[in-house]
């Protein structure tokens, strides 16, 4: 079975036109591509051959191969005379369609012969160069070197260019040719899967996302996935919604979207009742382990296989072992393991805690891909945030414990377990050892015949013996799942590995590598990266401009600086090189530099100097470089924020707002942006409009929507992402009683999640009494019964308090008084003369306030009449709380003697330094009322 791609292209073609056409399908699947572009209709369109049509289109008429071959390409689409192939005529409408539908199949077919030839391997079986390019070119080498070398330069994009070695580039250009042409995605809905594919792959042909393309990409997914969900036919296509989510995941995966990945992997896993679980079960890890423990491994079944199986003995890589002194190979399991200590599971499935987990069934292919597409998609180090690196590990030991039906699916399980081994010592050098053996399987198995590297003509080395004739997989099975793997290219694979090396220490190696793939500001930045920036400078510089002498040929390499003229042309990747000279001499000249030479597209430039201006707290320069960047690449998250950083400090609030949304939309789980935004929206007026109450009444304005509102609901969003950041909830607690009406709801949710972070350092100091104030006193006043015992704010503001509050107070007699208050309105009286007893000692105990300032008096006498209300009040009230509940005894029958007792005290010690004064006359007032009732 081919491509998804192809079945879908085979399914969707009417039956006597597929059935003219199955001859290239079936070349297609199978991969003999060579055979596709021997065609009449190919050879004609590479200019082999001309008619009508054509015959007057010349290469030379044209600086670029491939705009030469859409020339072509647009004069055979308008032809309405040319026959079919078998000579025949026919209508042109059918003639049309044929034409339209064999190049839709010449374009994937191109597509899957670069993949071949760079990523999956066998070596093609023709030179690329001889069936695709004109005589005159593919016949003479430094002709060809500057054909291909122009057209890798035609790929850049937005400023970043394309990696300058890319092999056998025409059979992408070609693909990519055919399917930007206005005919073919008219008229072929289905040539926007395939220029996704196409679009992708450029992506990562350059050393960092195209914006453009990227737009693009995503355009294009969207339109197949209309068409795959609004086309009944396709059902008949197994598995071919799972595929494209699962190759849209990698496509999100790639640029940085791994919450989109995770949504589209699982819904891929419930369309294929895939059943899988990370859990723990018992067994030993290390040789000399006596003690059995929990493990983790990944139990998985694919829907219709049989509970327990044998690996598939079909052709796989070499996966190596791990020749550890202390580890296993593999996880040894205790016998019968499955019915024992797995602590969840009751949440398992009954097909899965059945399974021996030494011996588990083989996967179907797409499941394996989902539980790699999973482990790839998870790279954060916090528990927190879910699945660590490390905890990946069983899911790409499930593929290959398991076996692969599958070889390129094996290859990649055995790539993303090297990369998750190469952060733990115990593991790093199998992975490392791994990563070397798939870089050298790659690197034999696309180099012309296998030996020889048939771009150089070098000898091709090899950690591992290679593969005999008849080992190695065919075309067709690793073409089969190459696109939702994303398997990288040959180059990409030893960047990887050289990145590697730099981790461990291994610079020499890196370096070699990075050299011998002309990667010169990855080699630049691994010399920055170990302090010899003279050596990262001038490497660079080289790239950029002539030696000083003006004498390329005869410069030291040690010793030149290259401080000659510029290059003219400068080179393809210039805007970067100028960007991390920029870096390395802190020059904001050479990102201006970057910026103009990418004809003002290369948005990272702008970006470095919005940097540099933030640092200096340049705002408005910054706020100014942010936004020239984000014309570029408008889907940066981390522009928009810094972007709306910038703003803030300008006091742009509405322009902060709108780049925070922007940041919110682009990553709703941010909550600095979501508080930011809130920040932002706080200091927005309130939106209003006018409205006519009656025919007679003049025009009222009402506010109809409070940007304090909008900012409650950021903060509440930023809180929920980081539920533990007190500093976040306070935010919340400070909002939510200004809005209107008041949330008060929150401002108990916030208060109680402050308690709860911070109350066991913080003590009474992380409660806001003047909010609690607020809350009680509202609560009280708009409760006609003030009900704690049912649902609702009055028992949630009990509970705050009673589990929350109360226990943390330890002195201030304004959280003594909002106890009180709330006590008093719910039948508590003795609870609430306790806690005014409490309140007015705090007050009173504090030193020397007899002879203190004023404010300190005064605080006294107004705690001490506060005090004396209280006993007056709820003195003379029968108890409502304990054993004397119900007996009739008062709450303090002795209230009028304690009332005396504390003014004579306070009075007392106010004596000599406040006597005559207005607080003493308040309280000798109050004393006196007193003494009126008796």
């Amino acid at each position: 079975m081919g491509d998804v791609l192809l079945q879908f292209i085979r399914a969707s073609l009417p039956e006597e036109l597929a059935a003219v056409l199955e001859d290239v399908l079936k070349a297609a699947e199978s991969g003999n591509f060579l055979a596709i572009l021997e065609l009449p209709q190919v050879q004609i369109l590479l200019g082999h051959e001309d008619n009508e049509s054509t015959k007057e289109t010349k290469k030379e008429d044209f600086g670029l191969w491939n705009d030469y071959i859409f020339r072509r390409l647009s004069q055979m689409l308008a032809d309405r005379k040319s026959n079919r192939n078998d000579g025949e005529d026919v209508p042109s409408t059918e003639k049309a369609m044929y034409q339209r539908s064999l190049l839709l199949i010449v374009a994937v077919a191109a597509l899957h012969a670069f993949i071949q030839s760079t990523v999956t391997g066998p070596p093609l079986p023709f030179n690329s160069a001889e069936a695709l390019l004109p005589k005159d070119i593919s016949g003479n080498a430094s002709i060809l070197s500057k054909t291909r070398s122009d057209l890798i330069a035609s790929l850049g994009a937005d400023g970043v260019a394309a990696y300058r070695l890319t092999a056998d580039v025409e059979l992408l250009c070609l693909a990519e040719t055919i399917l930007i042409c206005p005919t073919i995605q008219k008229n072929e809905e289905l040539s926007a899967w395939a220029r996704f594919r196409v679009n992708f792959v450029h992506q990562r042909l350059l050393s960092e996302p195209a914006p453009s393309l990227q737009s693009a990409i995503y355009d294009d997914m969207e339109s197949i996935a209309k068409l795959i969900l609004s086309l009944d036919k396709v059902q008949a296509i197994k598995d071919i919604w799972p595929s494209f989510l699962l190759e849209r995941a990698s496509i999100h995966t790639h640029h940085g979207f791994d919450k989109k990945a995770r949504v589209d992997l699982e819904e891929a896993t419930t369309e294929r009742k895939f059943e899988f679980a990370l859990t723990g079960l018992m067994g030993k890890r290390t040789k000399f382990q006596q003690k059995d423990t929990s493990q983790l491994l990944v139990l998985a079944r694919s829907a219709g296989s049989e509970t327990n199986g044998t690996a598939n003995e079909a052709s796989k890589p070499t996966a190596l072992d791990l020749n550890d002194d202390t580890l296993l190979e593999s996880i040894s399991f205790t016998e019968n393991t499955a019915s024992t200590d797995i602590k969840d599971e009751s949440a398992l499935p009954a097909s899965l805690t059945s399974m021996d987990p030494s011996n588990q069934p083989l996967l179907d292919p797409l499941d394996s891909v989902i539980l790699l597409s999973l482990a790839e998609s998870i790279k954060n180090t916090n528990p927190v945030d879910g699945l660590t690196r490390e905890q990946t590990v069983p899911y790409a030991e499930r593929v290959l414990e398991g076996g692969s039906s599958n070889w390129q699916i094996y290859t990649q399980a055995l790539l993303v377990r090297s990369r998750i081994e190469g952060y733990k010592s115990r593991t790093m050098e199998r992975g490392l050892l791994q990563l070397q053996a798939l870089v050298d399987q790659v690197i034999a198995e696309t180099s012309g015949d296998g030996t020889t590297d048939a771009e150089t003509g070098e000898k091709v080395t090899s950690f591992l013996p290679q593969a005999k004739e008849g080992e190695a997989a065919s075309v067709e099975e690793r073409l089969r799942y190459v696109f939702p793997l994303c398997s990288p290219s040959r180059w990409e694979l030893e960047a990887e590995l050289a990145a590697r090396w730099v981790h461990i220490g291994g610079l020499r190696s890196a370096l070699e590598i990075y050299e011998r793939l002309e990667m010169w500001a990855e080699a630049a930045l691994c010399y920055a990266a170990t302090e010899k920036e003279d050596k990262a400078r001038r490497m660079i510089r080289r790239q950029l401009f002539h030696a000083t002498n003006g004498d390329d040929d005869t410069a030291d390499l040690d010793e030149e600086t290259w401080e000659g003229a510029t290059r003219d042309p400068p080179p393809a990747e210039a805007p970067r090189f100028y960007c991390i000279l920029g870096d390395i001499d802190q020059d904001l000249s050479m990102y201006e530099k970057a910026w103009e030479v990418s004809g003002r597209r290369y948005a990272r430039a702008q970006r470095s100097l919005g940097q540099r201006y933030i640092a200096e707290k340049n705002y408005e320069k910054a706020a100014e470089a942010y936004s020239l960047s984000l014309k570029i690449n408008a889907l940066y998250h981390p522009a928009w924020f810094a972007l709306g950083c910038a703003q803030l400090e300008l006091l742009q609030f509405k322009n902060a707002v709108e780049a925070f949304s922007r940041c919110v939309q682009l990553d709703d789980q941010d909550a600095e942006a979501w508080s930011n935004l809130a920040a932002a929206l706080l200091h927005l007026r309130p939106k209003a409009k006018t409205e006519v109450e009656g025919e007679d009444e003049s025009p009222a304005r009402r506010v109809t929507n409070h940007p304090r509102t909008d900012a409650l609901k950021a903060f509440k969003r930023a809180a929920n992402i980081k539920h533990d950041n007190y500093r976040i909830w306070s935010n919340v607690l400070a909002v939510a009683p200004s809005t209107e009406p008041p949330s008060w709801n929150d401002v108990v949710t916030a208060q109680r999640r402050i308690c709860e972070i911070r109350g066991s350092t913080d003590g009474e100091k992380c409660v806001d009494a003047e909010v609690l104030d607020m809350l009680v006193k509202d609560a009280v006043r708009s409760e006609q019964v003030f009900d704690i015992s049912r649902p609702g704010l009055p028992r949630m503001i009990n509970e705050l308090i009673e589990k929350h509050v109360k226990p943390l107070i330890t002195f201030s007699p304004k959280l003594w008084s909002i106890l009180a208050t709330l006590y008093t309105h719910t039948s508590r009286p003795s609870s609430a003369l306790e806690c005014h007893e409490k309140a007015w000692r705090a007050v009173t105990s504090q030193p020397k306030w007899e002879s203190g300032t004023e404010a300190e008096w005064n605080a006294v006498v107004d705690q001490t009449i506060d005090l004396v209300d209280a006993y007056e009040t709820l003195g003379p009230r029968e108890k409502t709380e304990g054993l004397a509940a119900g007996t009739g005894e008062l709450v303090a029958k002795d209230w009028k003697f304690k009332v005396r007792s504390a003014v004579r005290s306070v009075m007392g010690k106010g004596r000599e330094n406040w006597e005559d004064g207005d607080g003493w006359e308040r309280l000798k007032g109050r004393l006196d009322e007193l003494k009126g009732r008796d």
